[in-house]
């Protein structure tokens, strides 16, 4: 497998092209023209936090994940900054594209929080918090700096959902406790729910957006629950999977409920190549 591949973990990019989608149902701004480049500005962004994260850890991976492009010998600590540096550089330059300053005023900040996530705050307490920022500040990335106001709700509900997932990856490599496992099962619970919330909205939406969140909760639930249950490194792996891969029916049920439908089908496309790459790469 090609390291930059894992470096990156590539196919995990797909669970982050629907955070631009529901942002921009919300504040009612279809990605259409340039606005559709907003999308690959994410991932260049998720991308270069994915190579940078790798940089951070490369010596704590040295002895708990020697299988690493960096420990392992097949990417210099150097390139892999560099990676992360020009990919960073790509997503700003993809979001000037697709939507000028309006853009650029979300976009910088999410490239901020996200170096600064990796270089410091992801071994102190406030790392599931920065995390959760990062993810909500990409829908909002969506929304523009003048729609952001429109599109609070999806990105405070995937900024929870990212909260939950985060604090239970701690426990990848030695396992968690279960209160952190009932913690994360809570957030995703509250998130299907606040999904599918508000007033008005035509009844296809709605419907669309409840079969979304069913699909959400149940697959990311059941595998917190056994977490909750079983709460070892495995189990706790398969959880930290399912959240990740649980991004992309979230995020159409946010986008169905706010009138992109489209939208949201297109999203929900990406969940099961998501899953088969992920076989091959994992997301974690």
């Amino acid at each position: 497998m090609n390291p930059y591949v894992q470096l990156v973990r590539a196919p995990a990019a797909l669970s982050v092209l629907g955070d631009t989608v529901a942002g921009a149902a919300a504040a009612g701004r279809p990605l259409r023209g340039r606005r559709l480049a907003l999308p690959l500005a994410s991932v260049a962004i998720y991308w270069s936090g994915m190579a940078l994260n790798d940089w951070a850890d490369r010596e704590l991976d040295a002895v708990e994940r020697p299988e690493r492009p960096i420990p392992s010998g097949r990417i210099s600590p150097q390139r892999a900054l560099g990676v992360a540096a020009g990919l960073t550089g790509a997503g700003l330059g993809l979001a000037a594209v697709a939507g000028g300053r309006d853009a650029l005023k979300v976009a910088a900040p999410l490239a901020a929080a996200v170096w600064a996530y990796d270089t410091v705050l992801k071994k102190t307490p406030l790392a599931p918090a920065a995390m959760a920022l990062c993810r909500s500040l990409d829908v909002l990335l969506g929304a523009g700096r003048s729609g952001a106001a429109k599109a609070l709700v999806p990105a405070a509900v995937l900024g929870g959902h990212t909260l939950g997932v985060t604090a239970l990856s701690a426990g990848e490599v030695h396992g968690a406790s279960p209160a952190r496992a009932a913690g994360a099962l809570a957030l995703t619970s509250a998130s299907a729910a606040a999904a599918v919330s508000g007033r008005g909205g035509a009844a296809g939406h709605r419907v669309a957006a409840l079969a979304a969140a069913a699909g959400y909760g149940v697959s990311v639930g059941s595998k917190q629950y056994a977490a909750v249950r079983k709460p070892t490194a495995a189990v706790v792996r398969t959880a930290t999977a399912a959240g990740i891969h649980g991004m992309v029916p979230l995020q159409a049920a946010l986008a169905a409920r706010r009138g992109g439908v489209l939208g949201a089908g297109l999203v929900a496309l990406a969940l099961p190549l998501a899953k088969r790459l992920g076989r091959k790469v994992s997301p974690t």
